[in-house]
């Protein structure tokens, strides 16, 4: 993967598969502290603790089609590239934090990639889970929950075509906040 959103899709779908009805998603830039920084929380199924103690091997997978899992294991790759590295938790029953940390400044770090089009993505097509999104940036923050979203359009779907048209200029217009002059 070539970009930290793609890493980010990954996760995200994972824990969708995984039965999450809430899911949040948190990036931390700090150029000042050279950091880079995401974690994703979910409240799916969890994994066991010897699944979770070899998650990170390319041949520990719980897909029945095939018997390789690249994700996590090439999220880790990315984040040790540059001096950072993961961690994950998890527990039966509750859910799963993913935690990825990048060197902000190192050559070696991916660029963010289209979080916009990542994140209007699994909220359209994932209605039946919900998103809080957090972006940070300096001193800057966007913030997207889409229970608030919900509660505010009152049982409209969020597939609805002048939702969809409003909810990517508002996280076009909220990711472009962060970095206005």
């Amino acid at each position: 993967m070539k970009e930290i959103s793609l890493h980010i899709l990954d996760i995200l779908q994972n824990s969708i598969t995984a039965g999450a009805s809430l899911v949040e998603l948190c990036i931390t830039e700090d150029a000042e502290k050279d950091i880079f920084k995401f974690y994703i929380k979910d409240n799916g199924k969890g994994m066991d603790k010897e699944f979770l103690k070899n998650v990170t091997s390319p041949f520990t997978t719980k897909r029945t089609t095939r018997k390789v899992g690249l994700g996590i294991p090439l999220l880790k790759l990315a984040a040790e590239s540059t001096g950072g590295g993961i961690n994950i938790s998890s527990e039966l029953g509750v859910g799963t934090t993913i935690e990825a940390v990048f060197s902000y400044s190192h050559i070696d770090r991916q660029p963010l990639g289209n979080i916009v089009d990542t994140m209007f993505t699994v909220i359209t097509a994932y209605e039946n889970t919900d998103f809080l999104y957090i972006h940070k940036s300096g001193d800057r923050e966007f913030k997207f929950d889409t229970r608030e979203i919900k509660k505010i359009l009152g049982g409209v779907a969020l597939s609805e075509p002048d939702v969809m048209a409003w909810l990517l200029d508002y996280l076009k217009e909220g990711e472009a906040g962060l970095t206005a002059e």
